[in-house]
């Protein structure tokens, strides 16, 4: 026999305060490592895209690895594996470290395709205009390829930010540790997980949305 489930507003009301401070720490964390994502995708792709020396080949090994171990071993890596060599890392460090490094190198496969797509002619017309391979890179390939990788470049960073819920795992109290502390201590299972649902839903729309709205401001003309 089932019995009827009443499901509580309320209760959902009351714990609001403690998940603001969960959501609070995970966009924090997010926050570091889609910035951090990025410096590392527009370094480490252009590296690749250009075959910098040694770079370009450290670059191809961060991204192979990276991509093709899961996020959660990563963490586990992070806080319980370096210790073993005397490296002992905070939570937050590991948080905003380990979801930036994933970001990481798939922005860097996300710019390195951007940079190549750039016509030759462009480049061939900075330097023929004088400007030196640096400054032709700044100039013409960076504004150009960095258009051509933002909507790879955007589910990155929609996956950096829900990547967070993983680290609930090592204890850190991001917005999937709170809401499921709540519920162990209160058995209001449903409500909880429902609200952390929703949650999630609303800021990834939202970051979605206005990522979306630069992306459509920084179209290439072509693309208009």
């Amino acid at each position: 026999m089932l019995l009827a489930y009443h499901f509580s507003w309320r209760f959902i009301l009351d714990n609001v305060p403690e998940l603001a401070r969960g959501l609070e720490r995970t966009l924090e964390v997010a926050g570091i490592a889609i910035a951090g994502a990025f410096v590392v995708g527009v370094v480490l792709g252009a590296a690749r895209a250009h075959r910098v020396p040694v770079v370009s080949q450290l670059a191809a090994v961060y991204v192979e690895l990276i991509r093709n171990t899961p996020i959660l071993v990563q963490i586990f890596f992070l806080f319980y594996g370096l210790p073993r060599f005397g490296i002992r890392l905070e939570p937050f460090t590991t948080a905003w470290l380990s979801v930036l490094i994933w970001g990481g190198a798939f922005n860097t496969e996300n710019f390195r395709a951007g940079f190549e797509a750039v016509p030759d002619r462009f480049r061939e017309a900075a330097l023929a205009l004088g400007f030196s391979r640096p400054a032709a890179f700044l100039n013409f390939t960076l504004p150009i390829g960095g258009r051509i990788a933002l909507p790879s470049s955007i589910n990155t960073y929609v996956s950096v930010l829900k990547n967070t819920a993983l680290l609930t795992a090592i204890g850190y109290p991001e917005l999937t540790n709170t809401a499921y502390s709540i519920s162990s201590n209160t058995f209001r299972d449903f409500e909880m997980f429902f609200a952390l649902a929703v949650t999630y839903l609303a800021i990834v729309w939202l970051l979605s949305a206005l990522i979306r709205l630069v992306e459509a401001r920084l179209a290439l003309p072509e693309a208009t």
